[in-house]
Order: C-alpha cells, then sequence, then structure tokens
C-alpha cells in the first residue's frame, strides 16, 4: 500500500476529503481509488450534479497515514467498484 498512489476527491470549495460514514457508529472513512478514472466514474455516477465542485487528486500510500491523523479519520474505503459503489473498508491502527 505504501508504494502505490491512490486518487481522492475532495472539495474545491472548502477542501474537505470525500468520506464515508459505513455504520451507525460515526466512524469516519476517507474514500480512496486506485485509479483517476474509477474516481471519475464514482463522481459521475452518485454525484454527477456536484462533479463542477469536486476535483481528483492523487496521494502516494506513504501520505495516507498522516493525512488520516491531521484530519481525524478513522480509516481508508477502498472503493473497488466505482458504479455499484463496493467498497473495501480498512480502519486505522493509529500509529500514524
Amino acid at each position: 500500500m505504501y508504494s502505490e498512489v491512490y486518487y481522492l476527491v475532495r472539495s474545491k470549495a472548502d477542501g474537505r476529503y470525500l468520506t464515508a460514514y459505513p455504520n451507525q457508529d460515526g466512524l469516519s472513512y476517507l474514500l480512496l481509488f486506485k485509479e483517476h478514472f474509477d474516481a471519475l466514474s464514482y463522481l459521475n455516477t452518485h454525484a454527477g450534479e456536484l462533479s463542477n465542485r469536486l476535483g481528483v487528486e492523487s496521494i502516494s500510500g506513504s501520505q495516507i497515514g498522516g493525512l488520516l491523523k491531521r484530519w481525524g479519520f478513522n480509516g481508508v474505503g477502498i472503493v473497488i467498484d466505482p458504479l455499484l459503489p463496493k467498497i473495501d473498508f480498512l480502519q486505522h491502527g493509529g500509529n500514524g
């Protein structure tokens, strides 16, 4: 995971990242995409009317721990299929 590049969706207005709250427990997960076009497909399918307010940016796997800590995310959700969507949620261990 550390040597890979991932793509995230971020608001152009306030800089917030696209997150998921898969359970009622209030835990937040940063959504990551393995390909740039997967992030665009997700936006076009699930947020077409908002796509002009959102941007896709890349991040290396080694930077994810710091981002999770800085923004207070509990883990990541790696989007496997952007159209369904199918997401694998991984909780962060907290050691950055």
